[in-house]
């Protein structure tokens, strides 16, 4: 992946005017085919995905039955194939236990991540491209539910499926953005993805991921259970936070680095990092639920022991969940 070809702030304003893009080397292409592909695919993910109509654009999340986060997906139906977008760690083992789940469905999974590429772009599609995801975030999606405001910044993000061969005459219309420029725009939009936002004990909660990504009323799937019970009863441990970082300092936070409060106790971690046009040195961070929202946090850097101060900006509220008013039940046998 090419962090970036020039000035990543002005590769930012080429890419959100259109006259730029990025090839996303990082990301994979998995495609599903046959009759049952769909409600195959619906009873897997957490996206309603048996009536996905051709061309619609959803986010879907694969979860253990705990309702933790494993993998999340960027899926579009053609009307014969369903495609899935999804980053390329650990791609073949992923493939090898989406083929061994099929059993007696009529469904084909096959990894073609090598005859197509991923191209990035602000809501504009490649010449050259056969199927384009338009990203839902960070609208509501019909059966999302979101805890928090939404953010404030645009987030017109769209990825095009180019066959291999094509790839080079994509620079013909497109400037080459890189990686930095894209990072601080999803930052400033306050959008989750993986593998970034995600570790062993990521809920979708946590991120305000229910908005997109889960389909609230829709049938039986792994971990739905899970995430019912955090949604209607409890109130997830952690929660997104978008940070505005000191801009004085020397080198923004790397991933993974911790995040103090009170007392230079630890609170969590940072998940992203961006050097927006706009608004400087920003960073998504996981941090523990009940964190006051108004005080200054640090970021440490565990390399250079740097440490940054920040303000927090809310993305999931300290009181998401427990959306279920039990209060007439008190006193019920």
């Amino acid at each position: 992946m090419t962090q970036s070809y020039s000035n990543p702030l002005v590769e930012q304003r080429e890419f959100v005017a259109g006259s730029s893009a990025v090839l996303l080397e990082d990301k994979s292409v998995i495609v599903v085919t046959g009759e049952d592909r769909l409600t195959w695919l619906n009873d897997l993910f957490s996206q309603k995905l048996d009536d996905l109509k051709p061309g619609v654009s959803v986010e879907a999340l694969w979860l253990d039955a705990q309702g933790r986060i494993v993998r999340d997906f960027h899926i579009v139906d053609d009307g014969e194939k369903s495609w899935l977008i999804t980053y390329s760690t650990e791609l073949a083992n992923l493939v090898t236990q989406l083929q061994r789940m099929v059993f007696r469905a009529k469904v084909t999974v096959e990894d073609v991540s090598s005859d197509y590429a991923v191209v990035a772009t602000w809501s504009k599609d490649v010449a050259g491209s056969f199927m384009s995801w338009q990203d839902p975030w960070p609208e509501v999606s019909v059966g999302g539910w979101r805890y928090g405001g939404g953010p404030t910044e645009p987030w017109n993000y769209r990825e095009s499926l180019v066959p291999a061969s094509e790839v080079v005459s994509v620079w013909k219309d497109f400037k080459h953005c890189g990686t930095m420029a894209l990072d601080a725009l999803r930052v400033a939009a306050m959008r989750p993805t993986g593998p970034n936002e995600i570790d062993e004990k990521a809920l979708p909660h946590e991120f305000d991921w229910l908005s997109c990504a889960v389909h609230m009323n829709k049938g039986c799937y792994r971990g739905q259970e899970a995430v019912a019970k955090v949604h209607n009863l409890g109130h997830p441990p952690r929660r997104l936070v978008f940070l505005h970082l000191d801009g004085s300092a020397h080198a923004l936070p790397d991933l993974g680095d911790e995040i103090f409060g009170a007392d230079d106790v630890a609170i969590g971690k940072v998940t992203s990092v961006g050097q927006h046009h706009e608004m400087g040195p920003i960073a998504l961070g996981l941090v523990k639920r009940n964190t006051p929202i108004d005080i200054e946090l640090k970021v440490v850097n565990a390399a250079t022991g740097e440490s940054l101060s920040s303000t927090q900006e809310v993305i999931v509220p300290v009181d998401a969940g427990s959306v279920v008013d039990v209060s007439g039940l008190r006193g019920k046998k």
